[in-house]
């Protein structure tokens, strides 16, 4: 699991309200501020970003944050995903469906957005889970 990452700006990476937990957008940034899925592929620094790299870290960093709630991804009920190009839909998808069952899971949004809050970032998502309090 991912150690916790902390907000780049003034929000909380959660937010409950009586038994809806809120996610914030999450992405593929590490507790040091590296960011998974960056690849650098020859000497001059030419980077690949790795779609498949990313959403899995960004889906285990929001488990990781679903986790102070007492929560998990299956408690994940509304998903929203933010793709800076619309041809890593395959890939991105291919990760997901290793996180969720079709029949069972979360509803879901993917959206094509310009870009994220860093250059080296193709993915970004929220999510927004039920968990009753105990």
């Amino acid at each position: 699991m991912s150690s916790k990452v902390t907000p780049r700006g003034a929000y909380p990476h959660t937010k409950r309200v009586g038994d809806f937990i809120f996610v914030s957008g999450t992405s593929s940034r590490r507790a040091d501020n590296s960011i998974a899925g960056v690849d650098i592929i020859d000497e001059m620094g030419t980077k690949h970003l790795n779609i498949e790299t990313q959403t899995r870290e960004v889906l285990q960093n929001i488990n990781t944050n679903l986790a102070t709630e007492g929560a998990s991804l299956e408690d994940v009920v509304d998903i929203t995903s933010f793709l800076v190009n619309m041809n890593d839909f395959a890939g991105y998808n291919k990760v997901y469906a290793e996180f969720f069952e079709p029949a069972t899971g979360p509803t879901r949004t993917t959206v094509a957005v310009h870009q994220l809050p860093h250059p080296d970032l193709v993915v970004e998502i929220k999510v927004m889970a039920y968990k009753k309090l105990v």
